[in-house]
């Protein structure tokens, strides 16, 4: 059993994290440290787990944990790993934007590999000791569109109109977050500006390196909790039966990510690491459709595939999880 430990314990990704890794074979939850809630149960912030854990939250740490996740406002790991040190051996996981970008990943010696699995094909992840977990939107049209930069098939423009669901913006109250405001509406944010394009530019150049059309993206806030659902169109020459072989072709060893014969809907992979992809060939341009949990998929279900590679563990250890169809 390996030791763990979560900084930045009561955000919904924190929770989802606990979640898996109670019922994880392999791994043993250390500590959870969160200062606002240090002396608690766990279970007055996260709910549902009432009956599953008696840990509590506490505001000291064991820098001798195997793996540690940061389960942290964006900007604030960098903050922390500066303020704490942890032993040589220990990984380190980042659920934030602090380390995803080239130009951030090393920080204080420690190199940070970006973490979406689909990516690689060799060692890099299983190979690293801290690990930059990829956005949740990045994920999605990431996994998208990857099929096609890594076969030179990226052209032209990318149009993206992308939903998210409400925790998708964590539990921080805002003018946009309340139940009033969010229910029976719809609106966009950030739109061709957000946060998470340098990564998927950059995971699209490691494929397809003199990429260097745009990407048009388009994120809205959905009237639902969770889940991702990205439509994606870009011009596309060859027939829908290439289109779906080069998918099938790239994704063949994926565990998590699969191409659907028919169009997809978001509660396909609600309470899942899934994510699907669908294909629809119009005139010379081809949709993309791809739906993810956003705290799953997304952030921490994604974040424990990152760990069971580092460690040698089956990839979908602890993630044999169903949709909540209805």
């Amino acid at each position: 059993m390996i030791q763990v430990g979560i900084i930045g314990g009561a955000g919904y990704t924190a929770g989802e994290l606990i979640r898996l890794l109670l019922h994880h074979s392999k791994v043993e939850i250390n500590f959870i440290y969160s200062t606002s809630n240090a002396g608690n149960k766990v279970y007055k912030v996260h709910q549902d787990l009432i009956g599953s854990t008696e840990l509590g939250f506490t505001n000291t740490i064991n820098s001798e944990v195997a793996v540690l996740f940061l389960c942290l406002g964006h900007g604030n790991s960098k903050k922390f790993l500066e303020m704490h040190s942890f032993s040589t051996h220990t990984k380190i996981i980042d659920l934030g934007n602090d380390f995803r970008l080239e130009k951030n990943h090393i920080f204080k010696n420690k190199s940070f590999v970006y973490g979406l699995p689909e990516l690689y094909n060799d060692t890099t992840i299983q190979e690293a000791q801290f690990i930059a977990n990829p956005g949740c939107f990045a994920t999605a049209i990431q996994l998208a569109l990857l099929p096609l930069a890594k076969n030179n098939l990226l052209q032209n423009d990318v149009h993206i109109n992308s939903v998210t669901g409400a925790t998708g913006a964590g539990t921080s109250l805002s003018s946009t977050t309340h139940f009033t405001w969010r229910d029976n509406n719809f609106s966009y944010y950030k739109p061709f500006v957000h946060q998470h394009l340098g990564e998927i530019q950059q995971s699209l150049t490691i494929l397809q390196p003199h990429f260097n059309a745009d990407i048009l993206f388009l994120p809205n806030r959905g009237n639902f909790s969770r889940g991702i659902f990205a439509s994606l169109y870009t011009h596309f020459e060859g027939s829908i039966e290439e289109a779906k072989n080069t998918y099938k072709e790239y994704y063949k060893d994926a565990l998590f990510t699969t191409i659907s014969d028919t169009p997809l809907h978001l509660k396909q992979v609600v309470n899942t690491n899934k994510c699907l992809i669908h294909l629809h060939k119009y005139q010379n341009k081809l949709l993309i459709t791809s739906c993810i949990d956003n705290l799953l998929k997304g952030a921490s279900g994604q974040a424990v595939q990152n760990m069971n590679l580092l460690f040698g563990f089956s990839e979908d250890e602890g993630l044999q999880l169903k949709a909540t169809y209805f």
